[in-house]
């Protein structure tokens, strides 16, 4: 089974177990080889996505991949949040971080450029609308190979300031 039928079977099996526990499935991805494939499952909520929730998402998602077995050999499975720099995959995750800084990658064939990066205004017909250099950028949506927030971490803020 090739990488991406393996991520679009796991997608399948993973998205309406998701729900019902009450998260998103924002991403599976695998990488490595045949001897040491590991299998990432992004989850999100919309409650503060803490530890205790990602183990109690380890255990269904582990039963899950177990009992459907689609994996020859074995693997390992890391089950986290999608992280500060989360990937945009949806109409929906380009409508909810609509003012957020963004990296795009895109396949546009004999364009001038495949990648951008700048604050996302939000999405306008079938088009991601992005402010770069003070002008407006549209990318047909269906063009986006791959785009994530670009995570801010800011270490000036006192301890227990919010």
């Amino acid at each position: 089974m090739g990488r991406n039928d393996l991520v679009e079977k796991l997608t399948t099996l993973l998205e309406p177990l998701a729900i019902e526990h009450g998260f998103e499935l924002v991403a599976v991805e695998q990488s490595g080889g045949h001897k040491s494939t590991v299998i990432r499952v992004l989850l999100d909520c919309e409650d503060d996505l803490d530890i205790d929730a990602i183990c109690a998402a380890n255990a269904w998602v582990s039963e899950a991949i177990d009992e459907a077995d689609p994996i020859a050999g074995s693997y390992t499975l890391e089950v986290s949040s999608p992280g500060v720099d989360r990937p945009l995959r949806t109409r929906e995750h380009f409508e909810r971080f609509a003012g957020e800084t963004i990296s795009v990658k895109i396949h546009a064939p004999g364009s001038e450029r495949s990648s951008w990066s700048g604050r996302l205004v939000g999405v306008e017909g079938s088009d991601v609308v992005l402010e770069v250099d003070d002008e407006h950028v549209r990318i047909p949506l269906d063009s986006v190979q791959k785009a994530r927030l670009k995570g801010v971490v800011s270490f000036n803020q006192e301890r227990g300031a919010s």
